[in-house]
């Protein structure tokens, strides 16, 4: 099976995971949603779009993508991946930024945690992080048991 793992990230989490779910699929093709030429998504089986997460919301590269090619998703094997570091709410964080039919036709989700590293944010992001999560150190959070779930789930035909 074709597949196409494309991705929105900020600080580079979210490319790393989607780098972990390709090295779980066989026939996989990666792509930066920041990037231009975005692959036509009509020459593959499988569909997998993953953003990272600010105050909630998925980037905008990723909301982009899918106004534009909601239809053409729908008629795919689909799977969906959010990259932060509030895994206690992932279900809301699905359900507010994925159209509802997507979210209900996608094979899978999966939260994969995520990545704060207080060297790629400038002063205002420490100062919210802190205050958020009282994180003030580097701390990786990816959870690679639910990268393996995940593409085990978008492996089965």
């Amino acid at each position: 099976m074709k597949t196409l793992i494309l991705y929105a990230t900020k600080y580079g989490a979210t490319a790393e995971i989607a780098q972990r779910i390709k090295t779980r699929l066989d026939e996989s093709v990666l792509h930066d949603l920041k990037q231009d030429n975005i692959p036509d998504i009509s020459e593959f089986d499988c569909v997998i779009i993953g953003s990272s997460l600010y105050a909630g919301a998925i980037r905008k590269e990723a909301k982009t993508f899918l106004v534009n090619h909601e239809r053409d998703l729908l008629d795919k094997s689909v799977g969906l991946f959010l990259s932060g570091l509030d895994t206690e709410t992932s279900q809301e964080f699905f359900a507010k930024n994925f159209p509802q039919e997507l979210l209900t036709a996608a094979k899978a989700t999966c939260f994969a945690g995520g990545v704060y590293d207080p060297k790629k944010v400038g002063w205002f992001g420490r100062f919210l992080m802190k205050a958020a999560t009282k994180l003030v150190v580097y701390t990786d959070k990816i959870d690679d048991s639910e990268i393996e779930r995940f593409s085990e789930a978008m492996r089965l035909k």
